[in-house]
C-alpha cells in the first residue's frame, strides 16, 4: 500500500525529458552499447535545436575527456551557455572542486561525475560540500553480469571499459550517502538499441534510492517514454539516438505524453 501511494505521488510530479549529447573531439557522437561511436552533429547546433524543441534539460558527456584522463573544455560550455536558456549538466573527467568550479562558472548548472568518483568517492562529498547537492549528479554505467548488476567505468571507449566489480545497488547507496543530488542510471545493455528502457533494473535501483534517478538507455519510440514514466518512479527520461536520428521531436513527444495524462513540463 505504501509503495502504491508513493508511486501515485511521484507520477503526479512533473517529469523531465532530457536529450543526452555524447561529445568526442568537439563533435556529438553516438554509439550502440557504448561502442562504435559515429559523429551525429555539432555540439552547438544540436544544443540549440533541442532547446528550441522544448527539452527540459540537456546533458553533455565528454566521453573522450573522461576516458583518456582529460577534462571537459570550458570553451564549448561557455558557447552553449550563451545560446540556450534551459539548464544543462556537463560531465567529462572532472576530478576536483577546482575543475568543477571552472565548468559551473562557464555556465553549466550541474556537473556530473562517473569514473573519477569511482576512483575517489570522496570527490562527491567535496563537490556537494562546495556547491550543494543540487549541482552534483553521479552517472552510473550498469550492466548485468551473471546474476547481479555491476558498475562499469571508462566506458567512452571499448578498449578502456572496465568492470569495477562494484555492485550497482551498493554504489547507489554510497553516492547518495556522500551527497549526490541526482543519479543518471545508464543501463548499458539497452544503450543505443532503441528497444525500450530497462524497467526491471530501474525499479530495482530506484527502490533503494532517496534521491532522483534519471532513466537512461533504450528509448526507441514515444511509447517507450510513456512506459518508463508510468512504470517506474524515475524523475525523468534521458535519450539520445531517437532525437539525433530525428525519429520524432521533443515537442511532439511532449504532446503525446500529455495526452497520455503524464505531467510533463
Amino acid at each position: 500500500m505504501k509503495i502504491n501511494c508513493l508511486l501515485g505521488i511521484l507520477l503526479m510530479l512533473t517529469r523531465r525529458i532530457i536529450p543526452c549529447l555524447d561529445v568526442k573531439d568537439n563533435s556529438v557522437v553516438k554509439g550502440v552499447r557504448f561502442r562504435n561511436h559515429e559523429i551525429v552533429g555539432s555540439i552547438i547546433d544540436l544544443a540549440i535545436k533541442y532547446n528550441n524543441e522544448g527539452a527540459d534539460e540537456l546533458v553533455f558527456y565528454d566521453i573522450g575527456a573522461s576516458t583518456y584522463d582529460g577534462v571537459v573544455s570550458k570553451e564549448w560550455v561557455k558557447a552553449i551557455a550563451e545560446k540556450i536558456n534551459i539548464p544543462f549538466c556537463v560531465a567529462g573527467g572532472i576530478k576536483s572542486v577546482e575543475q568543477a568550479k571552472v565548468i559551473l562558472n562557464s555556465g553549466a548548472d550541474k556537473v556530473s561525475v562517473n569514473s573519477p568518483a569511482i576512483e575517489r568517492p570522496e570527490l562527491i562529498h567535496e563537490l556537494a560540500n562546495e556547491f550543494g547537492s543540487q549541482c552534483v549528479v553521479v552517472g552510473i554505467d550498469s550492466l548485468m553480469i551473471e546474476d547481479d548488476y555491476i558498475v562499469y567505468s571508462k566506458t567512452g571507449d571499448e578498449s578502456t571499459t572496465t568492470n569495477t566489480s562494484i555492485k550497482t545497488i551498493d554504489w547507489i547507496e554510497k553516492v547518495q550517502d556522500l551527497g549526490a543530488g541526482e543519479i543518471v542510471l545508464n543501463c548499458m545493455d539497452r544503450d543505443g538499441v532503441r528497444d525500450g528502457y530497462d524497467i526491471y533494473q530501474l525499479n530495482k535501483m530506484i527502490s533503494i534510492s532517496n534521491i532522483p534517478v534519471i532513466a537512461s538507455g533504450g528509448a526507441g519510440s514515444m511509447k517507450d517514454f510513456k512506459n518508463v514514466l508510468t512504470k517506474t518512479n524515475s524523475s525523468g527520461a534521458l535519450a539520445a539516438s531517437v532525437f539525433h536520428k530525428n525519429l520524432f521531436n521533443i515537442n511532439d513527444l511532449k504532446i503525446y505524453l500529455k495526452k497520455e495524462s503524464l505531467n510533463i513540463r
